[in-house]
């Protein structure tokens, strides 16, 4: 019953480092202007102690805490991404718990004696969470036959009405499905109906040669689609694949103050440095009204709970108030999956994942909590963040901020975290693009995702696939893919000193 209190103790320091002032020096961006959540004395503070460090002798204090007071103390093992915030209450443990047993749960197909867990599919591309989200961290490639499960093909079309342009312009729609196929293609199906198809990767591989003579093999995917149940794509239908992501730090990272994220964007690149970071534009399902995307890929969501909503729907069939879709992704094309039985139970509500399923999940998602760093203070790790930090790692890793005061759970609220993300678009090149716009996002654009926890990625998950498609199969083939808006960063990193890229990996895999 000590080990519990010891390590809230330890977690409350890292809240205070904003309290009490880590004044270093360097200037990243004007952090707390235009925040309606802070006194000007807080202003200063967090100004402060988010600017960029430019002392690499030593860690910044709390640098370990990657979600200030929240973050998780347990030890290092395949569990590492499941663990709830260290500063929730004792009655929150519960609700995650129940959020937790919710996101594991295997939803059944319609009729089924178990009412309230059936409604699946009747496409789909998983049964639970869990399954795509493996133990809450990255998903991959497929490594075999029938090992699909944590990746999918995101599809989208032209507009061809000018109906459809105004959707996408008031953004009423992020994109237009698949006159067939709708919004993802589903590889699974319930009994009795064909699967809409399966994807097909193909790879070629190409040298890269680093300073010293090192010699990188990158592997280029191309996407096709087989087996097609219903007949052919849109002529305009591009493939965009998704490996699924972490699930760390979600509600901190909301808690984030829209004016941090808006203070770094400079999407007509005004200061001329060659970073173009600009701000995803979503629909808050609450109200209606544009406000900050910050979540998925493309940055298209909003909140914790509008991308929930959105994975039910589409990767698993599932309706909820904010999705009330009872038949997922299926299109008026798709007759037969539309007259296949849903799993709305009227004693439970008007949807398949009634409110108070999707309060749960939510909660549960906005409280996974980021492992602390590893060997933060250790002097290679120090030294690689020099290189971080000097080959301009930075202009779109942004390391830290410090959360709303007001954020909705106290657990988020005023925390210094380490994200290493902007929470931006950017044009990551050619290379990347997957030719797919999304709200404001175009085919070569990005969201910066965040850094924290990727060093944990083959203890968790088994793997080091990164990048949005896991093509890159470990950290130097993902920073060699970079290019567009980072290319000159890893241009810079191909000509590093061989001692100096190994420093750099030993930094990120400290993340």
């Amino acid at each position: 019953m000590t080990e519990r209190p010891a390590r809230r103790l330890l977690a409350v320091f890292a809240a205070v480092s904003v309290v009490a002032g880590v004044f270093v020096l360097g200037k990243a961006y004007s952090a707390g202007q235009g925040r309606d959540d802070l006194s000007e004395k807080d202003r200063k503070r967090v100004a402060a102690v988010t600017r960029l460090t430019t002392d690499f002798s030593a860690a910044e204090q709390y640098e370990a805490m990657s979600g200030g007071a929240a973050t998780s103390l347990a030890s290092v093992n395949l569990n590492s991404f499941s663990h709830f915030s260290e500063n929730i209450s004792f009655a929150e443990e519960e609700t995650f718990k129940l959020g937790n047993a919710l996101f594991q749960k295997l939803w059944v197909s319609s009729p089924s004696s178990t009412q309230a867990s059936d409604g699946l599919g009747p496409f789909y591309n998983a049964r639970s969470c869990q399954s795509c989200h493996i133990k809450d961290g990255r998903g991959h490639p497929p490594e075999g036959a029938d090992d699909a499960t944590s990746m999918f093909l995101r599809l989208a079309r032209a507009a061809v009405t000018p109906e459809e342009e105004a959707r996408l312009k008031d953004f009423s729609e992020m994109s237009l499905p698949d006159p067939i196929y709708g919004r993802q293609l589903q590889d699974l199906a319930v009994p009795g109906l064909k699967a809409e198809g399966r994807m097909v990767i193909d790879y070629t591989e190409e040298a890269v040669t680093l300073a010293g003579g090192e010699v990188a093999m990158l592997r280029r995917p191309t996407y096709s689609v087989a087996d097609l149940a219903y007949g052919d794509l849109d002529r305009t239908t591009t493939l965009s694949p998704r490996v699924t992501q972490p699930m760390l730090g979600l509600g901190i990272v909301q808690a984030i103050h829209e004016a941090d994220i808006l203070a770094l964007a400079d999407p007509d690149d005004a200061d001329e440095d060659g970073i173009s970071g600009k701000a995803a534009v979503a629909i808050d399902p609450k109200t209606g009204k544009r406000t900050l995307g910050r979540f998925g890929w493309k940055a298209q969501s909003a909140s914790v709970r509008q991308q929930s909503a959105d994975a039910f729907a589409h990767d698993i069939g599932i309706s909820t108030p904010e999705v009330p879709l009872h038949q997922g992704d299926c299109m008026a094309a798709e007759a037969a999956c539309l007259e296949r039985p849903n799993g709305v139970q009227a004693r439970l509500g008007d949807v398949e994942a009634p409110p108070p399923i999707m309060d749960l999940v939510t909660f549960y998602a906005e409280n996974l909590a980021v492992p602390a760093r590893r060997k933060a203070s250790f002097a290679e790790t120090l030294a690689g963040k020099r290189v971080f930090y000097e080959t301009g790692c930075t202009s779109c890793h942004q390391p830290k901020f410090v959360t709303r005061r007001d954020a909705a759970n106290k657990a988020h609220a005023f925390q210094l975290i380490w994200p290493y993300s902007d929470f931006l678009l950017h044009d990551m090149g050619e290379g990347l693009a997957d030719g797919q716009a999304v709200g404001v996002a175009t085919g070569q654009e990005w969201r910066t995702p965040p850094l924290w926890g990727i060093g944990l990625t083959k203890t968790v998950n088994g793997h080091t696939f990164f990048l949005h498609d896991g093509r890159a199969r470990n950290l130097t083939e993902a920073i060699l893919w970079h290019g567009g808006e980072a290319k000159a960063a890893r241009d810079r990193f191909t000509t590093l000193e061989k001692q100096d890229r190994d420093a750099l990996l030993t930094f990120l895999e400290s993340l």
